[in-house]
């Protein structure tokens, strides 16, 4: 059963237009112009409860401004949004006992004050009743790995640290749908390994729902098997990350290191333009994307017509591909240009 539903949502927001100058203030004040800037058009998707969806797209496609409709924050100018069976602006108590927001450039703990404080002020804001505070403060506190760190002043944590109280304060009420925009924004390696595993550790525990953005693509990748791509304010793929490799990825990335690389370098690049793309030519380090159709008849070619010491196919990395995809804007593709 879907926990969340949107059918055709869109945001367009009407900004007013100014002049430089003296000129262009006063025209401003007396005739003032306007334009729309569409950040949302006609997305239409479903998530099913349990279900931890990446949802992808560049700087300004209109991930964020679609998680505030999810979450109530602002009105969408059309369309219908459900989540846990209510509509989100009417931001109804019973709705916001079913949901959190965390953003990763935003914070909602006290900067001066340990964590803690903090903490009991959501537990009574939820109504949490002490033992119950208690008993979800320590089974967070043990999965997070923060311990002594809740009595500490805000300030004095790590950026990794602060992560994770966020975490634990946004899940203290333990909601049935969690919208993480950036969970991971600036946190060192271990931090985003520990904060992944977390997510994937509460998601299987408690069957929470997760819809993710992140530019950090091991944070896709680790946690989701579904992905939405949005770009210029369009959904324009809903589906599988091996579905996305085998759509917006046609090819392999074939990687050889020759036994013996011939004196003429030219001839060499003109040979290896037979077999796909050269993407890489180093001393007797070659990458080439071939074509998946290909790809047999290509390798068997380049075992009898080269000295290959080693021979290695992958698929390309998933951010080069979705790179490609939000590069072109299209929804088919093949080996770059």
């Amino acid at each position: 059963m879907a926990i969340v539903e949107v059918e055709h949502l869109s945001k367009i927001y009407s900004v007013a237009l100014k002049e430089p100058g003296l000129a262009g203030t006063l025209r401003h004040f007396w005739h003032r112009q306007f334009r729309d800037i569409v950040a949302v058009q006609d997305v239409s998707f479903q998530i099913e409860a349990g279900e931890v969806v990446g949802f992808l797209g560049p700087n300004g496609a209109g991930k964020t401004t679609t998680l505030k409709m999810l979450t109530g924050l602002i009105h969408p100018s059309a369309g219908s949004v459900h989540v846990a069976g209510y509509v989100p602006f009417r931001r109804s108590h019973p709705f916001l006992a079913k949901i959190t927001l965390v953003m990763g450039q935003k914070q909602q703990l006290l900067w001066d004050l340990p964590a803690l404080d903090s903490l009991r002020i959501n537990a009574a804001v939820y109504g949490l009743s002490d033992a119950v505070f208690h008993d979800r403060l320590a089974e967070l506190g043990e999965m997070l790995s923060l311990g002594e760190k809740l009595t500490q002043p805000v300030r004095k944590l790590s950026l990794g640290e602060r992560m994770k109280m966020e975490l634990l304060a946004a899940l203290l009420h333990r909601p049935q749908v969690l919208f993480l925009d950036e969970p991971t924004l600036g946190l060192d390696v271990n931090a985003q390994v520990s904060v992944r595993e977390f997510l994937q550790q509460y998601n299987q525990r408690y069957g929470a729902t997760v819809l993710l953005t992140s530019h950090y693509m091991a944070d896709i990748t680790a946690l989701c098997e579904r992905v939405l791509l949005i770009h210029h304010g369009q959904l324009i793929y809903d589906g599988s990350l091996d579905g996305l490799l085998d759509r917006f990825a046609p090819y392999r990335a074939v990687q050889l290191d020759l036994a013996q690389v011939p004196g003429d370098e030219a001839r060499l690049r003109q040979q290896l333009a037979t077999y796909g793309e050269l993407e890489r030519l180093e001393g007797n380090r070659v990458q080439l994307l071939v074509q998946r159709e290909a790809l047999t008849a290509i390798v068997s070619r380049i075992l009898t017509e080269l000295a290959v010491a080693d021979l290695t196919v992958t698929d390309p990395p998933i951010e080069d591909v979705i790179g490609r995809v939000f590069q072109t804007g299209v929804v088919t593709g093949g080996p770059p240009a």
